[in-house]
């Protein structure tokens, strides 16, 4: 099977979250289960400096107005297609925000343009030549390419088959009405059963009007995006298309994410001798000035918003000190959420530590080294931290939501009975609620026989691609047969 997958980032040339790992990991574990990938990307600068010896396979001389081409090279196993646009993605920015944080105002010309040569791609082949490459399929990622369908839809050629998978569905490409002229398709396009939304454009609404199936990150937010709470707007297109749609957990790069092998750790371990992560909590407590403890290290790598549930654990941190834990904060975000983090360091000298910064070598080494990785999310679409988390036996305390609800299993009285419990679960998501799970954590420490089996278990979890890959291929050959192809 050839898929064509179009994605605003891959890892690991351009990352700002999860689907960049996604993007970059899927396609390598789509290859085992007998899938060839192609995947379409932005020519960031970050992209551009490793295309050196990349081959040219189309031009456009006129894509949205303006000039663009596509050059294909193999990087690190994956099979890029590379949109070179300088006008369009040659900034000193991010691939989404400027070096003052803001939005480009051209974002949505930026990826209708990568969308559009993904529909072109799909229906043309790579080089518009018969007998070049083309896919069967079309797997396109969150609202920066979910615009691949809808232009499919609306070219005077046949449809390739699509699947439209929602990373997060808080993010949904909304512009005003007067960005319609420039997607050039034509006028009855902007209706509702097109790519106006509330008197708006919709990229995430119009591909999940135009996509042949639908598919989210977790089983469980596959559910929840079904209601009001969590659809953002979204929920009754999504209930109508209910039976179009799929949840598959994500997985994780196993051999970046190994505590055998991890090249970022002081300690490297196995589950056989656990013992040894102390020469990494050792590290991880020196970095963040946090004094030796009896309780357990807690830590945190995430932004810090209230998404991530932030401020309900800076309310919980005085009560976490009193209780003889420690904690570690890795992340940036929310200025004043910062700030109430920074002001509980102060508070709470040798206890409480904070690192504002995004440190991908410290993230590795917090793993290895801290007890507990703390992760209450109001909503989570699928979560990586976690799974990284039982990986390196630094046992995830998360909300029951989403992708962390279908990868941990609670310590509950039966789950610590059957030797199943990986973590800590709580609901619903108050600062209370995670106050409790806190308190349980710290009582389950101080019988390390119970802790070290958690730890155990959880690194006996499944977190890589494979099964999860498995699933799409077996999605991709379903969307085909369902529309008999």
């Amino acid at each position: 099977m050839q898929v064509l997958s179009v994605a605003s980032e891959v890892y690991p040339l351009v990352k700002t979250g999860g689907l960049a790992d996604v993007a970059g990991a899927l396609p390598l574990a789509l290859g085992k289960q007998g899938v060839a990938v192609k995947t379409l990307m932005p020519g960031y600068p970050a992209v551009m400096r490793i295309a050196g010896n990349a081959i040219l396979r189309r031009t456009f001389p006129d894509l949205l107005g303006t000039e663009a081409r596509i050059l294909e090279i193999e990087y690190q196993g994956l099979d890029l297609l590379i949109l070179d646009c300088p006008e369009l993605f040659d900034r000193e920015g991010g691939p989404y925000l400027d070096v003052t944080g803001k939005d480009y105002p051209d974002n949505w010309k930026r990826f209708a343009a990568l969308s559009k040569v993904g529909a072109i791609i799909a229906q043309q082949g790579l080089t518009g030549d018969p007998g070049g490459w083309k896919p069967d399929l079309v797997h396109v990622h969150d609202w920066q390419a979910a615009m691949v369908p809808a232009f499919m839809r609306y070219a005077n050629e046949p449809e390739v088959p699509s699947l439209l998978t929602i990373h997060n569905i808080a993010f949904q490409g909304i512009f005003g009405a007067d960005i319609f002229p420039g997607l050039e398709l034509p006028p009855h396009a902007f209706s509702i059963d097109g790519v106006e939304y509330f008197g708006n454009v919709g990229f995430l609404k119009a591909g999940l009007q135009a996509s042949w199936a639908i598919s989210t990150v977790s089983p469980s937010y596959a559910e929840e995006i079904l209601t009001p709470e969590y659809g953002m707007g979204l929920e009754g297109l999504l209930q109508y298309r209910a039976s179009d749609l799929a949840g598959i957990v994500n997985g994780i790069d196993t051999d970046v994410w190994d505590p055998q092998t991890d090249r970022m750790l002081a300690a490297p371990y196995s589950a056989a001798a656990l013992n040894t992560r102390e020469t990494n909590k050792r590290l991880v407590s020196d970095r963040f000035a946090l004094e030796p403890g009896d309780g357990p290290l807690f830590c945190v790598v995430s932004r810090l918003t209230e998404q991530k549930g932030m401020d309900l654990l800076a309310a919980s941190i005085d009560d976490l000190v009193i209780q003889g834990a420690r904690l570690a904060v890795l992340g940036s975000g929310d200025k004043l959420l910062e700030d109430t983090f920074h002001a509980a360091a102060t508070r709470h000298p040798g206890k409480v530590g904070v690192i504002a910064a995004y440190d991908e070598p410290l993230s590795h080494m917090m793993q290895a080294g801290c007890d507990a990785i703390v992760i209450p999310s109001r909503f989570e679409p699928c979560g990586l931290t976690q799974l990284y988390g039982l990986r390196y036996g630094c046992v995830p305390i998360v909300s029951r939501v989403g992708g962390l609800n279908d990868t941990v299993i609670d310590a509950s009285h039966a789950g610590l009975a059957s030797g199943a419990a990986t973590g800590i679960s709580f609901g619903p998501v108050t600062a209370e609620n995670l106050s409790r799970a806190l308190r349980r954590a710290i009582r389950l420490y101080k019988d390390q026989n119970v802790w070290t089996g958690m730890q155990k278990q959880g690194m006996k979890s499944d977190v890589s691609w494979s099964s999860s890959a498995a699933l799409y291929a077996d999605l991709f050959s379903e969307i085909l047969v369902r529309k008999g192809l």
